[in-house]
């Protein structure tokens, strides 16, 4: 592997991932992409991180594996400053930073655990959404990546408890809640300061899940109907439309930025 290019391990439909994605194009990096099925993610995790890591995303920059979503946008805002996802006001930077710990633990597990436990209902949707995970020659197998995607899911995250469901969907509208108070008392468009930070990132990627922007992961896609008729009335909420905004303001297409320069 050529370590003058960072390579991000990522999951395709993972929204924590989406999030390391969405920081690569936003600052331009060039970068390679590799992943392995679900599951067998963990075992690469923790040996390209000795340890410390379970989960991807990991990106290899220049001799190091940074693991975790939030790491690896650090480590990119201190490799490649500009364009900056972190305010330079330290005050206003401490917010953001907050801002994204709060939807890093209060809302990515549970739009997460929302999505599975509606696909776990349908296996014939989670098949094709399992199927496009895995390398090409494993691709004609849907039955058998439904059956353990669902398998993976049960046992990973509980996606087939109703109590573990109900509660994600509560912490959803929290969330939502949450953002649409932040948007209101805000100055603009953006909930710290003037320009895009990492707040607003986070927010939106974690969302994506819920939301499904044409921007994001399984563009057009459409859910399992109990999933549909839970996120129907919440899209006329500011939230929800904000972060359908982020994404189509703010989502550079994969390859379409300039090479960002390191510092």
């Amino acid at each position: 592997m050529n370590d003058s290019i960072p390579t991000l391990w990522q999951i395709d439909i993972s929204h924590y991932s989406e999030k390391a994605r969405w920081a690569l194009a936003y600052k331009g990096v060039s970068h390679k992409r590799r992943g392995a099925p679900p599951g067998a993610h963990i075992p690469v995790a923790m040996w390209l991180t000795r340890g410390e890591q379970q989960t991807f995303p990991v990106l290899v920059l220049e001799g190091r594996n940074v693991g975790d979503s939030t790491a690896v946008i650090a480590a990119l805002e201190e490799r490649y400053p500009d364009p900056p996802l972190y305010p330079a006001d330290p005050e206003q930077r401490s917010r953001a930073l907050a801002l994204e710990d709060f939807y890093d633990e209060e809302l990515g597990p549970h739009t997460r655990l929302l999505a599975f436990n509606a696909l776990i209902g349908d296996p014939e949707r989670f098949g094709e959404i399992a199927v496009a995970t895995l390398p090409e020659p494993m691709r004609r197998a849907k039955g058998l990546a439904g059956a353990y995607a669902r398998f993976y899911t049960s046992t990973r995250f509980g996606a087939d408890g109703e109590a573990a469901a109900a509660q994600s969907r509560a912490k959803v509208l929290a969330g939502l809640d949450r953002l649409d108070a932040e948007l209101a008392a805000a100055d603009g468009d953006y909930l710290v300061g003037d320009s895009f930070s990492v707040a607003d990132l986070t927010a939106a990627a974690l969302f994506y899940p819920l939301v499904g922007p044409d921007q994001g992961p399984n563009p057009g896609s459409t859910m399992p109907q109990p999933f549909e008729e839970f996120r129907e009335p919440l899209k006329q909420r500011p939230g929800y439309q904000w972060v359908e905004e982020m994404f189509r303001r703010h989502r550079v297409p994969d390859g379409a930025a300039a090479v960002a320069q390191p510092a």
